[in-house]
C-alpha cells in the first residue's frame, strides 16, 4: 500500500512530531511503500517557523492509498483539507499530536487559515489517532471528540526497548521474566550504591519552538532544593540555550549544570543509563505525551512530569515516577526532594519503569496496531 506520510519537521531535526513520525515511518515501512513529504524534501513556497505552504502536495497525492498527516502542520494542513474537497481516495488519516499554543502574532495570524478549515478537515479524515485521548478530552478539538468518538483511536508513541535499555541488561539472557527481572534487579542495586550526587537528567528542544518545555522552572526548583548533592545534565540544542545558561550562571547553578547539546542516539541511550531522575516539567498543553519519558522508563529511570493532560498517562504517579504542578517550581523542589531523600522508592520506581516500558511501549505492539489503521 501507497502512504504518503506529510510532517512539519523531521530528523535530523530534534523534536517530537518528526522523531514519532520517523518512528511510525520505519515500522508502516516494513509492510508498505512509506513516502516522506516535509519541507526538507519539497521546496515550500512560504516558510515561517514550522509551518509551510506546500501546494505542489497537490499534484502528488492522487498516487497515493492513504495519506498520513501529522498535524499540526500550518500551510500544508489546508493543501490536504482543500485536495479532499476534490478527491475522496486516497483516505486520510490525521495524527493529533498537540494543540498549538505561545504563537507569536504574526504566527498567530498565519495559522487563521489552518484554525479555519481544522473543522472541516476532521471530517474529511477516515481516523484520527493520537498519542494519548486523555490529551484529546482536554484539546482545542474536545468538542468534536465528544460527539465523533469512534473516529478516534488512541496509540501510544513507543520505542525499541532493545536498545533504550538499562546497560547492564545481558541481550543474551533468556527471554523468562525472571531472568530478566534478576538481572535488573542487579542494575538496580549496583546504580543506586549510596553515593554522593545523584545524575538529573533533561532532555529536549532548547529552541523558541519549545519554550514551553520549563527549563525556567526546573532551574528555579534546583536554587531552593535543600540538598545540592546533585548533578543536572542538559541534552538538546536550539536558540534559547544560551539563555539558560546565562539564567544558570547568575543562580551560581552553572558548576553543576552541564548543557551538552545534541546527541547521538548512542550517545543519548549512554546518558540515559547513567541517569537517576528525569524530569519533565513543561508548562503547559503544547507537551501532550512527552517521548523522552518513555525513553528514560525503557532504561530504568524514574521520571518527574507535570500533571498534564496526556503526560499524567504515560506513567503511574508515584508507581515510576511523580507528577508535578505544572509551572511550579516550589511543588517541583518538594518532588525533587522526595526523590532525593528516599532511595529505596528510587529504586522501585526503577524497577517498574523498565516493566512499564516492556508491557506498553515496546514497539512490536505499537506495530499491530499502526497496521490495524490501513485496510485494502
Amino acid at each position: 500500500m501507497k502512504i504518503a506520510s506529510i510532517v512539519c519537521a523531521y530528523p535530523p531535526y530534534a523534536g517530537g512530531i518528526g522523531n514519532s513520525a520517523e518512528r511510525i515511518n520505519n515500522l508502516l515501512g516494513e509492510k508498505h511503500q512509506i513516502t516522506t513529504f516535509t519541507p526538507s524534501t519539497i521546496k515550500p513556497w512560504l516558510q515561517f517557523g514550522h509551518g509551510a505552504f506546500l501546494p505542489q502536495l497537490f499534484f502528488k497525492l492522487n498516487k497515493f492509498d492513504y495519506i498520513y498527516l501529522h498535524y499540526p502542520f500550518f500551510g500544508t494542513a489546508e493543501v490536504i483539507w482543500f485536495f479532499k474537497l476534490f478527491f475522496k481516495r486516497p483516505k486520510l488519516i490525521i495524527h493529533y499530536h498537540m494543540d498549538v499554543k505561545g504563537l507569536s502574532p504574526l504566527g498567530k495570524l498565519l495559522s487563521i487559515p489552518s484554525r479555519l478549515v481544522r473543522s472541516s478537515l476532521l471530517k474529511q479524515a477516515e481516523i484520527i489517532v493520537s498519542g494519548s485521548l486523555d490529551y484529546i478530552r482536554s484539546s482545542q478539538i474536545k468538542d468534536y471528540f465528544k460527539i465523533n468518538r469512534e473516529k478516534f483511536r488512541e496509540i501510544p508513541f513507543g520505542l525499541d526497548i532493545s536498545k533504550f535499555q538499562p546497560k547492564l541488561i545481558n541481550r543474551t539472557l533468556e527471554s523468562n521474566a525472571l531472568s530478566k527481572a534478576q538481572e535488573i534487579v542487579h542494575f538496580i542495586n549496583n546504580k543506586f550504591i549510596k553515593r554522593n550526587r545523584l545524575n538529573l537528567l533533561f532532555v529536549g528542544g532548547l529552541d523558541q519552538a519549545h519554550y514551553f518545555k520549563g527549563v525556567d522552572v526546573l532551574l528555579s526548583a534546583l536554587l531552593i532544593t535543600e540538598s545540592k548533592n546533585w548533578k543536572l545534565k542538559i541534552v538538546g540544542d536550539g536558540n534559547l540555550k544560551s539563555q539558560y545558561q546565562e539564567t544558570a550562571k547568575n543562580l551560581k547553578l552553572d558548576k553543576q549544570i552541564e548543557f551538552s547539546g545534541k546527541l547521538s542516539d548512542s550517545e543519548l541511550i549512554r546518558v540515559y543509563q547513567n541517569a537517576d531522575l528525569l524530569i519533565l516539567p513543561s508548562i503547559n498543553s503544547n507537551e501532550a505525551f512527552g517521548l523522552v519519558l518513555i525513553e528514560a522508563l525503557a532504561c530504568g529511570v524514574p521520571v518527574i512530569a507535570s500533571n498534564l493532560p496526556g503526560v499524567r498517562e504515560v506513567f503511574t504517579n508515584h508507581v515510576e515516577g511523580l507528577l508535578v504542578e505544572p509551572g511550579s517550581a516550589e511543588d517541583l523542589k518538594k518532588k525533587l526532594e522526595q526523590i532525593f531523600n528516599n532511595e529505596e522508592q528510587r529504586r522501585t520506581m526503577a524497577l517498574a519503569a523498565r516493566k512499564l516500558s516492556e508491557e506498553k511501549y515496546d514497539l512490536s505492539k505499537i506495530k499491530n496496531q499502526l497496521e490495524g489503521l490501513f485496510k485494502d
